[in-house]
């Protein structure tokens, strides 16, 4: 059966430095898969070459069967991927709505479009409020949310989530992570790096461990949260 993300023996340089090596894993759809690791891991690197920010020096990636290792960024997102990036990067002098549209920016479907700002905004309620406001003038949780919803915007059929609790207070990272729950039974598969590692393991079907760029540790979320050798290393065990 074809996994709908397959990355095989990925290798990514950052100039001399190897930030992934030999790395592979599988996300079926449906799915919620976390990456966990320490800081330098490689987390980050992986979802930047899955969306092709990052070219890959050896390896390959493969989306709903499709070979997508040299395709151009915009051509993934028309696939159906698109990536909600660390430290959010919303268009800080651009109002809510505009962030949204540009969310949408592969699409010709006007008024589907404005069907799914409207969908946002029922979904996140905060956002509907602030439709005129500043990006930039919104609270982190509120810039999260509005991160997610832009991603959210190319109707994608894998959502790539880069640290969602990053700089939040707990009681927004709780709300985020029900936000991402919610998105799953929706149908919404996603790939989630995550500096809080039990939470999202708890909110994940399957982990992968890095370190160092590689898989240390693989399986199902429920079985490596109680892992010994995982709880000493990340989950402060």
């Amino acid at each position: 059966m074809t996994a709908l993300l397959e990355i095989d023996h990925l290798s990514v340089n950052y100039g001399a430095i190897q930030a992934v090596r030999d790395l592979s894993l599988r996300v079926e759809e449906g799915e919620v898969v976390t990456l966990i690791g320490a800081n330098g891991a490689g987390k980050t690197t992986t979802l930047r070459a899955v969306s092709r920010l990052l070219r890959p020096r050896e390896g390959s990636v493969r989306f709903a069967g499709r070979d997508v290792t040299r395709a151009a960024p915009d051509e993934v997102v028309r696939l159906g991927i698109a990536q909600s990036p660390e430290g959010r990067q919303v268009l800080a002098r651009q109002s809510v709505e505009d962030n949204l549209e540009l969310g949408a920016y592969v699409r010709g479907d006007r008024a589907g479009v404005q069907d799914d700002i409207r969908r946002m905004y029922e979904r996140f309620p905060r956002l509907g409020e602030r439709r005129h406001q500043l990006a930039g003038t919104l609270s982190g949780g509120e810039q999260q949310m509005l991160a997610i919803a832009r991603a959210l915007m190319s109707r994608p059929k894998l959502l790539l989530l880069d640290e969602p609790s990053l700089g939040l207070a707990p009681i927004i990272v709780l709300e985020i992570f029900n936000i991402i729950r919610e998105l799953n039974e929706q149908g919404v598969t996603i790939l989630l790096v995550e500096q809080n590692a039990k939470l999202a393991m708890n909110s994940s079907h399957r982990t992968y461990v890095l370190e160092a760029g590689q898989v240390t540790f693989s399986g199902a979320s429920a079985e490596l949260v109680s892992d010994e050798r995982v709880l000493k290393a990340y989950l402060g065990g």
